[in-house]
């Protein structure tokens, strides 16, 4: 069995802090109402998340000033209250690892941050592969990301699992043909989601139990 999972809102809760972040700026500056762009870069890279907030906001919105502000204030929080790991990691990731299966990563974040965090928080050595959003020109919603995980994990992408929680990254595992199970985050998924989907679960833990009778 492979596995391929995304990082932001599946290993540890950030998405959630930093949307909280995003808003609270956006009132305090007067730039209006940002939630539509905040979600809608849910899965993207920097490169295709600054073209979305464009698009959401107008050419004229303060984007550079706007993310080193949310950057600077989510690291200030995030050294006061630690790093958010979701329900379920370490346990999944322990069941995997005992199965002898394939563990990837591949996130929209730049794999330097990712590498990071993912060591902060003990689970480095589970993942043979980490590919960071700063390895493709265009990621989630695109397959680009996914297809160069599953090449560098040696995997089918037809024989492998991606675990996400966007619908830009059940996109983007579909479109490259893998297995898509989404663990909802800050988005419920549409019926357009839904179908592209094998499973959906409420957590980590419910993945783990889904996958076990795959394997049976």
């Amino acid at each position: 069995m492979n596995v391929i999972f995304d990082m932001d809102g599946v290993l540890f809760d950030t998405e959630r802090v930093y949307a909280e972040i995003y808003e609270e700026i956006a009132k305090e500056w007067g730039l209006g109402d940002v939630r539509e762009a905040v979600l809608g870069c849910i899965g993207r890279n920097s490169n295709d998340s600054r073209q979305f907030f464009f698009q959401c906001m107008g050419p004229n919105f303060p984007y550079d000033e706007y993310v080193g502000e949310t950057i600077a204030r989510y690291k200030a929080r995030e050294a006061k209250e630690g790093l958010p790991m979701k329900k379920g990691v370490v346990e999944l990731l322990s069941y995997l690892k005992q199965e002898n299966c394939h563990i990837g990563l591949a996130s929209s974040t730049r794999r330097e941050k990712v590498q990071m965090y993912i060591e902060r928080a003990g689970i480095a050595d589970y993942f043979e592969v980490v590919i960071g959003g700063d390895m493709v020109e265009h990621s989630k919603p695109r397959p680009d990301i996914y297809l160069i995980a599953c090449k560098e994990l040696g995997s089918k992408p037809e024989e492998t699992y991606a675990i996400e929680d966007s619908p830009n990254g059940i996109r983007a595992a579909y479109g490259a043909g893998m297995k898509a199970i989404m663990v909802p985050d800050m988005i419920q998924p549409e019926k357009e989601i839904t179908e592209m989907t094998c499973n959906i679960c409420r957590d980590l833990l419910e993945v783990k139990n889904y996958l076990k009778e795959e394997r049976i």
